[in-house]
């Protein structure tokens, strides 16, 4: 008999799957929730790879959270549509995955993949869920915000300064969050090289997140073309799941 994809936890995250957040409590609620049940997956449990990624995940969303409550944003009702999209296509990935289905993105399934795997790193593991989630999920989540406000993606709007915003929640939070997946020794490499980590992890998230703005725009202006739309897919897929390869090889992990 095949074990399940989630171990003993399977049947818990099925029925977590199974609902679609609405709004951003639901998805900070969602992401709470999933974390209790990764940290308890065999073999490796309180550093399951993906729980790695999920705890950042968390962290950036339950901030954004509070920008919401602090009227941080501008345009709050776009935020939060597209904090919602944004989420859906992590849950709907590893629903794919859950369901061993062939068209899992392969751009999460190479994080998937490496759930039983004693040779994933917390930061590495964090980093390629990352990327999986901004250079693929993130244009199309985009473009489905547009496309449910009836707006579009224009550079200076105030929808587009707000999504500009959360670089300056991520270069908040990095510090703190890439420290806690540091191992003593990184942390002693760490302290020595002052803030320059710090610094190039929010210019790669910032210019990272730049891209996917780009290629949200460019989706934009072929949704209607169903095969140039597949044929984006296709590029966005293979390409972030050829660097998520790279991150979670024995040189990501070095370089990290």
């Amino acid at each position: 008999m095949t074990e399940p994809v989630w171990g003993p936890v399977h049947a818990d995250i099925v029925d977590l799957l199974a609902d679609h957040p609405e709004d951003v409590p639901a998805v900070v609620d969602h992401l709470t929730k999933l974390q209790d049940l990764l940290v308890r997956l065999p073999p490796l449990e309180r550093s399951c790879p993906l729980a790695d990624f999920n705890r950042l995940y968390l962290t950036i969303t339950s901030r954004v959270l509070e920008g919401l409550y602090d009227d941080y944003f501008a345009d709050p009702v776009f935020l939060s549509r597209l904090d919602v999209e944004f989420a859906a296509r992590y849950f709907d990935a590893m629903r794919l995955w859950t369901e061993s289905s062939p068209t899992t993105p392969r751009a999460w399934s190479c994080l998937f993949k490496r759930m039983k795997g004693p040779d994933a790193r917390p930061l590495p593991s964090a980093a390629a869920g990352v990327n999986a989630h901004i250079n693929f999920d993130l244009p199309f989540a985009l473009v489905t915000t547009f496309d449910h406000l009836e707006s579009e993606p224009v550079d200076g709007t105030e929808q587009h300064r707000d999504y500009l915003k959360i670089n300056d929640i991520f270069a908040d939070k990095i510090p703190s969050l890439r420290r806690g997946y540091l191992e003593r020794w990184q942390l002693l490499l760490d302290m020595l090289n002052g803030d320059i980590d710090d610094w190039y992890q929010g210019e790669l998230v910032e210019y990272t997140r730049d891209v996917a703005w780009r290629n949200a725009q460019k989706i934009w202006r072929c949704r209607h073309d169903p095969q140039a739309r597949d044929g984006e897919r296709t590029r966005l897929d293979d390409n972030a799941a050829a660097l998520g390869r790279l991150l979670l090889s024995p040189l990501g992990a070095f370089l990290q």
